[in-house]
């Protein structure tokens, strides 16, 4: 992934850490996992997930037992998970993550973000080609684990690239490889911080600094959307 994978790590970090409100967003990924696969972390592999992430973000264990139990309990939530494709300022692509109990809500706002941004809505499914689903796993990269010997045990599991960066440790597969990998690198003890399911651009477009000025304001108004999980571009 090289050095396009640095920029979209740069940028997740700087706007994830610009999101407000990063407990409820964490606690509806819980809920969603939870509400999908049942509510037990042994048994559904994409609350663990959700879990470890939250954990990472230093969300406290009773949020995270309140989340599980308001997803499974019979007062339980119901938040459903929708997306939204558009094009902003400059023709940048945007697919956009939510998770909701408000459905006309969701809409309304992130149709007005791109409204204001001179940019709208796309027909549904008309960016799904322009992005490739991955699995992607993050870890620091201890003493004793041989990235060599760890390609080749995670293999049979779905992989299809492992990376080191600054320490840290990427390893990513095909999105339906997510369980399997989760698995392996459980198995092999291996301490992921986070783990989530990536939209990485297929065909990225590179976009002055200027443009980009354009481009990110309108990203952080919509990853300020409290119904917002992720959003992803195909900035080069």
């Amino acid at each position: 992934m090289g050095r396009a994978f640095e920029y979209r790590r740069a940028a997740k970090e700087k706007r994830w850490d610009k999101m407000s409100k990063v407990f409820p967003k964490l606690a509806k990924a819980i809920q969603m996992a939870a509400r999908e696969g049942g509510g037990e972390p042994e048994m559904n592999s994409k609350l663990r997930a959700a879990i470890q992430n939250a954990k990472a973000e230093n969300m406290p264990k009773d949020n995270i037992d309140n989340a599980i139990k308001r997803a499974i309990g019979k007062d339980a939530e119901a938040i459903d998970e929708v997306t939204f494709e558009g094009k902003g300022p400059h023709g940048v692509l945007v697919f956009i993550e939510c998770a909701t109990d408000n459905n006309n809500r969701t809409v309304a706002n992130i149709k007005s973000y791109f409204s204001k941004a001179g940019g709208g809505f796309t027909p549904s499914g008309s960016l799904e080609f322009m992005f490739a689903r991955k699995a992607v796993f993050e870890f620091e990269k201890a003493a004793e684990i041989d990235l060599e010997m760890l390609e080749l045990e995670l293999i049979d599991a779905g992989l299809e690239e492992i990376e080191e960066h600054d320490g840290q440790v990427y390893v990513t597969g095909d999105y339906t490889a997510f369980g399997s990998l989760s698995s392996a690198l459980e198995d092999l003890d291996v301490a992921v911080n986070k783990s989530s399911l990536e939209r990485i651009p297929t065909t990225p477009v590179s976009f002055s600094e200027d443009q980009m000025v354009e481009i990110e304001k309108m990203l952080d108004k919509i990853e300020e959307d409290d119904d917002v999980q992720a959003v992803y571009t195909n900035i080069a």
